[in-house]
């Protein structure tokens, strides 16, 4: 199975390398030069990813993002520059799943967009012979639910219920999840989670945990502000509270 990505950006010349670099690994690949083409695009072909630089005519990349958003968690790639911090923290809070500064290597977009797919099933249905790294036995074996008092999570369909009710989460905030609730009780400092769930190495800017962690809270806590379930450590991370049941 081919995965299907829309990468968008009104530079011709970056897309037209991008492109290059991502149907080698056999993905097919559509282009947007604009906004309002990438959400046209993504209402057409429903890809599986989307790459969408945060600067375009017509539509921004945040724009394009808040609007899918309303309707699914297509997981999102945001392109910024490098002095785009306060619109990159928008970006994430708006759902984007990742980043990456400009200027960056095409490899490095392709290392990113693997880590997505990998995490959202995709990339090991389309290289079953290639060795998955965040979770080694996602799409190989059955893993069990693991269920909290009113908090229940489903690995194998990548779906989380709260008191019995759907929460709509992104792949990054399902893997977040996921793996604090692995591990209930244990302290995760934002740089082990960045190795953990990214799997990328970054350059030591762990807001992206921060942001993620905020939007999670909103989805799953009854009050955010005082979370039942991801609990601070100060100083260090996060950790889950309670004892999850494995069935």
């Amino acid at each position: 199975m081919s995965a299907k990505i829309i990468i968008a950006d009104d530079e011709r010349i970056i897309t037209d390398v991008c492109r290059r670099y991502l149907e080698r690994e056999g993905w097919t690949v559509w282009v947007a030069a604009d906004g309002e083409e990438a959400l046209r695009l993504w209402s057409d072909q429903r890809p599986d990813l989307l790459v969408l630089d945060l600067m375009m005519p017509k539509l921004s990349g945040i724009e394009v993002c808040e609007r899918i958003r309303q309707v699914e968690e297509t997981p999102i790639i945001m392109l910024t520059a490098r002095g785009e911090e306060a619109d990159r923290l928008l970006g994430l809070t708006m759902g984007a799943d990742d980043y990456i500064t400009k200027p960056f290597s095409p490899r490095e977009l392709v290392l990113r967009v693997k880590n997505i797919l990998r995490r959202t099933g995709v990339y090991a249905r389309a290289a079953a012979n290639k060795e998955l790294t965040v979770f080694p036995n996602a799409g190989e074996t059955e893993q069990p639910p693991i269920f909290f008092d009113g908090l229940s999570i489903f690995p194998q369909e990548r779906r989380v219920t709260v008191r019995g009710t759907e929460a709509e989460l992104t792949a990054t905030e399902f893997d977040l999840l996921h793996l604090l609730a692995n591990y209930p009780g244990k302290v995760f400092s934002r740089s082990q989670l960045l190795n953990q769930i990214w799997d990328v190495a970054y350059d030591g800017d762990t807001t992206t945990v921060t942001v993620h962690v905020r939007r999670l809270r909103e989805k799953i806590e009854d009050n955010p502000s005082e979370p039942a379930w991801i609990k601070t450590v100060w100083g260090i991370g996060y950790k889950l509270e309670g004892k999850g049941v494995s069935e």
